[in-house]
């Protein structure tokens, strides 16, 4: 990198950052391209130290560069030329009965020891998880807390971590209290317990479209009916839509992924958050609000939650690590509001408590900091493969395929143009070792036959880049 700044001593960061902007815009420098080291840039002009660090820091507030743990900084990959996304999803609005369990036991992890490239997966990979730092934790709560860690917790979990959970709460927009908090067996676990605190089986639910087959798998093994609402891939659900369910059905209650929807991408917006609150407030509906991807947001701050607009105890907040720490802790929580005690005797009657050293394990690593400074990594390392993944869907894959835009989270939603069946495209792709998610799990309307959901939270490598790369030819053959 060559600044050729003239008589650089006593220039502003503003400054020096604006020249390397202009060689990032004019293509000096390529995106993926490694930058001058902050000692080298300070020296080669002769700024100090921390001038050279503020002008870095400004381009990386701008989403221009990004900074690599034990690497340095890189030019950050831009699209020029985005996708067009899809459209918000058309839906029926008269209740259904669920039926999705046989096609998701079918498709989903029954083939995980021979897939080469899980694109099907939704948790991240090992690779990216901070294993030796988390399991250094472990090993020292396990000898410092031999008598707790072999006895039963509190029902409401233990309280260690609850306090950590406050601590993080303010990150949400809401200043939650310990003994609001119920710890689970994981996200769905915490879902699961929602769902019974406030319906009975034949009561229907309004959910998105499309949502997690997980959550549709939940509701269907409570006896439950839905109702799904169209979502829209960048602002999610149809608060006007919802509104006319709501006068034409006997909705029960309302869940949502409210940030970084699965598969979609979509992050409410705060002013529509308050607005989905006071609405079914007003027709005393609980929310179960899903913000198990909050956390994985690319931009400079963590969108609240809908919980942070919660006035009267009707949101249901629910979330967990597994999608960010620890997949296989199983370590989850819900915030219940007024719903509280249902969920304490339930989670009492399903499994008494959660296991105390896991909880205790990611309590200390919270304390620590380390929590946060993973966070940091993973977020940078997600918005970075889901613009890869992009730019590669957008030279390879036939032409009129619309793509999201998520500003968080690991997925990205496609839909395929023609009559192409991404159930029979699956079937294909599995036979070179590569595992995606046909559209059609994400519903129980049997929609969006024509759409796939890619996960970008595996290690992102040449191997990655040719299976993408695969499935492309496969989509081009089946046009012709």
């Amino acid at each position: 990198m060559n600044l050729s700044l003239q008589n650089s001593k006593g220039f502003l960061y503003e400054e020096i950052a604006l020249k390397i902007e202009q060689q990032i815009e004019t293509g000096i420098l390529a995106p993926g391209e490694k930058l001058t080291s902050v000692r080298k840039l300070s020296q080669q002009l002769d700024v100090s130290m921390s001038t050279a660090f503020q002008a870095y820091f400004s381009l990386e507030n701008k989403g221009l560069i990004e900074a690599r743990p034990r690497s340095g900084f890189y030019v950050r990959c831009q699209i020029q030329h985005r996708p067009v996304p899809p459209k918000k999803s058309i839906t029926s609005k008269v209740p259904t009965e669920v039926n999705i369990d046989d096609l998701v036991s079918r498709l989903v992890g029954v083939s995980e020891n021979k897939v080469e490239v899980p694109f099907g997966t939704a948790r991240p990979d090992s690779r990216l998880l901070p294993t030796h730092k988390l399991n250094k934790t472990l090993l020292s709560v396990a000898r410092n807390s031999e008598k707790e860690i072999i006895e039963y917790d509190f029902t409401s979990g233990n309280s260690f971590l609850r306090e950590q959970l406050s601590f993080l709460s303010f990150n949400w927009g809401k200043n939650l209290m310990p003994e609001e908090i119920v710890t689970t067996t994981g996200c769905m676990e915490a879902l699961n317990l929602s769902l019974r605190a406030v319906t009975k089986p034949g009561d229907t639910i309004a959910i998105e479209s499309p949502t997690f087959y997980g959550v549709l798998q939940c509701i269907e093994s409570l006896g439950l009916k839905v109702v799904e609402i169209s979502t829209d891939p960048d602002t999610g659900i149809c608060l006007d839509e919802l509104e006319t369910a709501i006068t034409k059905q006997d909705i029960k209650a309302c869940l949502v992924i409210s940030n970084f929807n699965n598969p979609l991408g979509s992050c409410i917006p705060d002013i529509k958050k308050k607005e989905l609150v006071q609405l079914l407030f007003k027709h005393n509906i609980p929310l179960i609000e899903d913000d198990v991807y909050g956390d994985l947001y690319f931009g400079s701050k963590r969108p609240i939650t809908a919980k942070a607009f919660d006035e009267h105890g009707m949101v249901l907040l629910c979330s967990s690590f597994s999608k960010t720490l620890a997949p296989g802790y199983r370590v989850g929580w819900v915030a219940p509001g007024k719903f509280l005690n249902q969920i304490k005797r339930l989670k009492f009657m399903t499994s008494i408590a959660s296991p105390s050293l896991q909880q205790m394990a990611i309590a200390e690593f919270i304390k620590k900091g380390e929590y946060t400074k993973h966070l940091k990594v993973l977020r940078s390392t997600f918005s970075r493969q889901v613009l890869l993944a992009t730019q590669i869907i957008i030279k390879y894959f036939p032409e009129g395929t619309k793509v999201t835009h998520p500003k968080g989270g690991c997925f990205l939603w496609i839909e395929l143009p023609g009559n192409i069946n991404t159930l029979k495209l699956y079937y294909k792709a599995m036979e070179f070792n590569i595992e995606f998610l046909p559209g059609i799990l994400f519903s129980t309307q049997k929609k969006f036959r024509n759409f796939m959901r890619i996960s970008c939270s595996l290690v992102w490598e040449n191997k990655a880049e040719e299976a993408l790369k695969t499935i492309g030819q496969i989509l081009l053959k089946e046009l012709k």
